[in-house]
């Protein structure tokens, strides 16, 4: 096959990510005329990954981060965004891996991209660890936007299954509100360094975008 046409296809399949919308606002009945596609998420965690490697100095490749979030969710072209309360992890990431191995194989370089893909999914190096807390900080802090606004009633969630994880019924029955009891789901889940435990900390108390009128 042509090498231009291995540019498009490829092209083509991850322009998908611009119409699949984050499941997880679907879940919780996000009421808002425009709705964070799965590529407007690719684009916010990386900009969070820069601005935490600017202001915590770590350690990392920041363009190997960069590389890595940019392809982290490729998967999702084929097999939908499905939350943690969906599907097991086990199953997730069998699929998704298939579905990443399928994409990347009509392009040269493809190996070494999904072995940047696997890498981030590991978390066991200090890029791909680094990445991954701002994968999961990043979904904190725009459920917190999305708070402000007012765009979820927490009375009106008879359908959503995350409902009835015990951690969020735990949180819940303390009446937190919707952003604040998912940023300490993530604080109580995630392996947060200090630093990105700080920023989750600073975003639970206090208001970070500005409220617009729906």
């Amino acid at each position: 096959m042509a090498k231009e046409q291995n540019v498009i296809n490829y092209y083509v399949v991850c322009n998908r990510l611009k119409n699949i919308i984050r499941a997880g606002w679907q879940s919780w009945n996000v009421q808002r005329e425009r709705i964070e596609s799965v590529a407007e998420h690719i684009f916010g965690v990386q900009m969070l990954a820069i601005a935490m490697k600017s202001e915590y100095q770590y350690d990392v490749d920041i363009m190997k981060v960069l590389y890595m979030l940019a392809i982290h969710e490729l998967g999702e072209t084929i097999i939908g965004d499905l939350t943690q309360f969906e599907i097991t992890k086990e199953e997730k990431e069998k699929t998704e891996h298939e579905a990443v191995h399928r994409i990347l194989s009509g392009l040269l370089d493809g190996k070494q991209i999904e072995e940047l893909f696997l890498e981030f999914d590991a978390h066991i190096t200090k890029e791909a660890m680094f990445a991954y807390q701002c994968d999961k900080l990043e979904c904190d802090l725009q459920c917190k936007l999305y708070d402000e606004e007012g765009c979820v009633d927490l009375t009106k969630q008879e359908d959503n299954p995350i409902m009835d994880n015990p951690l969020v019924k735990e949180l819940h029955s303390k009446g937190f509100s919707w952003s604040a009891m998912w940023l300490q789901f993530g604080q109580r889940v995630y392996p947060y360094d200090k630093n990105f435990r700080a920023v989750s900390d600073y975003a639970l108390n206090n208001e970070i975008g500005r409220k617009r009128t729906k």
